[in-house]
């Protein structure tokens, strides 16, 4: 009789501890949905519930932050940065444009594609905001709206999270959990083949659902619709600079070779401001900031600003042994990824007023040349190194982005006005895009060859990345989404923690009761159902990491192998197509595209369900039971 009591007591106890552990997930949903705190601290808290509850030891409660694919995750955001940084997404989305043309159903078409496969191996987050001005850009080119561009972005974006087991946190999350249970992980490409087929039917489904968006409006008067910002177009008319610029090679035997450019006043000589340089360095041509201190070489390109409009260039050149080459665009303009240009404004007491340019050295004091300077809505015309500048005055500078950005530091003397739109396709180390591209290459290969475990192999490419100078330590850091991570971390205790009271076994057998006599077919259509519907109210990482070890539990119960079903579970948290708030994907576009939550719903859900579909056949195939 005692024995019978003790037992139940402890099952008292258990039942108490799973009733806990429900209602602090309810809370925490609650949470997540109403938005009163950052998730990352919903995320925190969860952990000190658990253990100042007894529900879990520290140990326990911290086991997220020691678990190998946060580590991966985090260098992933690092590796996505470096490809940003170098170029390479943004080269992407210009050659996109430049294929797509005018039709907006091969823009549909390549740009879904481009994405997926670009959020294979970054962050689907960080491409969607690449894309967006790009989107923009080609709506107002092919005078379409951009409601029927932004939703096929979206589409492509969380399709990509099937394309590869690195494309998006949750895929990760399931296979730490296979791993945990003592089992094999997948492949690299093991979810592709049905990324593949979904992104087939996807772009199919959006051309024609595309229609369904086109009198979704931009509401221009909320803010939704970005407002035109200057651009480099916009400074060459207003300072009078077209015809200025010039593209000069320095030939072997030219008096330059040697020399500093401080030296050489080319300035007072000729009139001649060298804005840029052009140097070769490991077979391909970067750009070099210049300096006072810069000493030419032969083979140099200098970017020169011709101030002096009666100026003989024939002559100049004869002189220095130089040779003009081909300048694509107005004013540097094709060279705005590497040259940057901006207006700054003396302030008061600045001891730069009163003073010349030449008097100020400024170049030397601030890597930039002065170009233009405006004075009480005039241009100031003449020789610009020799005039005392004024209390008020604009000034026009070019040069390296990474000196004029500094600039936003210094305000004592100068105030960085708003910088023009091409500061968004600058890229800090865009002649290192080669070197980005090969890191990823040996990390893709080293994670399909099983050769060192997957952490490992994109902390090296991490590593190559910041040899290469594709990305400082700095960038390297902010690139990380810290929330993100703390999220994944505090949410994996929840699972151990429904383990261990029995809510993943009740879970299981509600599941069994419903589909467990209708064999694993209708089993994997369960899983997805359910997968798809918490998703509708958490993060579809929070969603796989309590999903995951309900799905292999099933599996066990069943008799069946868990990765068909650990698949589904993968495939369904990637499939956040229904609502804004499903993904950080759909609510980067939704005010771009104009869009409401209905369109979302109107969109999202019959594709759903064809993603549904379309796994539940496929998955069995490729994953037998």
């Amino acid at each position: 009789m005692l024995r019978v009591k003790e037992f139940s007591d402890a099952e008292k106890a258990v039942n108490n501890q799973l009733l806990w552990v429900l209602c602090l997930l309810a809370v925490t949903v609650w949470l997540f949905v109403s938005g009163r705190l950052r998730m990352d601290v919903v995320a925190l808290l969860v952990i000190v519930a658990f253990v100042l509850s007894g529900t879990l030891t520290l140990q326990e409660a911290t086991i997220g932050f020691s678990d190998p694919n946060v580590i991966l995750i985090a260098a992933l955001f690092v590796i996505g940065e470096g490809l940003v940084r170098t170029g390479v997404a943004i080269q992407t989305g210009e050659w996109l444009i430049k294929i797509a043309g005018n039709s907006e159903s091969k823009m549909i078409f390549w740009l879904m594609l481009t994405v997926a496969g670009l959020g294979a191996f970054m962050s689907s987050t960080g491409v969607v905001a690449i894309f967006i001005p790009v989107v923009l850009s080609v709506a107002a080119k092919i005078g379409s709206s951009p409601a029927r561009l932004m939703m096929p972005l979206s589409v492509a974006a969380l399709i990509s999270g099937m394309m590869t087991l690195v494309a998006t946190p949750p895929n990760l999350v399931v296979n730490s959990e296979l791993q945990r249970e003592g089992l094999e992980g997948f492949g690299f490409f093991a979810v592709t083949p049905i990324g593949l087929v979904v992104l087939v039917l996807g772009v199919g489904y959006m051309l024609v659902a595309r229609y369904w968006l086109a009198s979704a409006p931009v509401d221009s008067t909320s803010g939704n619709a970005p407002s035109r910002r200057r651009n480099f177009r916009d400074l060459i008319r207003e300072y009078r600079l077209s015809g200025r610029a010039r593209r000069l090679s320095i030939r072997a035997g030219s008096p330059l070779i040697g020399h500093r450019l401080d030296d050489l006043q080319l300035r007072e000589k000729y009139g001649a401001n060298v804005v840029g340089l052009e140097r070769w360095r490991r077979f391909r041509r970067v750009m070099v900031a210049v300096t006072g201190e810069t000493t030419f070489r032969a083979g140099d390109v200098l970017l020169i600003d011709m101030s002096a409009a009666d100026i003989d260039l024939r002559q100049f050149c004869s002189e220095q042994l130089l040779e003009p080459l081909i300048l694509r665009g107005d004013y540097f303009s094709d060279r705005a990824r590497d040259v940057g240009m901006a207006e700054v404004l003396l302030i008061p007491d600045s001891e730069l007023s009163g003073k010349s340019v030449r008097e100020i050295g400024f170049r030397s004091r601030y890597g930039i040349s002065v170009i233009g300077i405006r004075r009480r809505n005039s241009l100031v015309e003449g020789a610009l190194t020799d005039e005392p500048l004024e209390l008020g005055d604009t000034l026009l500078v070019i040069g390296d982005w990474r000196c004029i950005r500094q600039l936003q530091q210094q305000k004592r003397d100068l105030l960085l006005l708003a910088l023009p739109a091409e500061i968004d396709d600058a890229v800090p180390a865009h002649s290192q895009a080669p070197h980005a591209l090969f890191s990823l290459a040996l990390m893709v290969a080293l994670m399909i060859t099983d050769a060192i475990p997957g952490p490992v192999a994109a902390i090296i490419a991490c590593l190559l990345m910041g040899k290469f100078r594709c990305i400082d330590m700095e960038s390297a850091y902010k690139a990380i989404h810290w929330p993100g991570l703390i999220l994944i971390a505090g949410m994996m205790p929840f699972a151990l923690a429904l383990q261990k009271t029995g809510g993943v076994a009740l879970v299981v057998q509600g599941l069994m009761d419903i589909a467990g006599g209708k064999g694993p077919h209708v089993m994997l259509l369960c899983l997805f159902v359910l997968c798809a519907t918490i998703g509708l109210f958490i993060s579809n990482t929070a969603t796989a990491v309590l999903m995951a070890p309900i799905g292999i539990a099933a599996a066990h119960q069943m008799g069946v192998s868990p990765y068909p079903f650990t698949m589904i579970i993968a495939i369904a948290a990637s499939a956040a197509f229904m609502t804004p708030v499903s993904s950080p994907v759909n609510t980067l576009v939704l005010g771009p595209g104009g869009y409401r939550f209905g369109d979302f719903v109107k969109i999202g859900v019959p594709f759903t369900l064809v993603v549904m579909v379309v796994s539940v056949l496929l998955v069995p195939l490729l994953f037998p039971f």
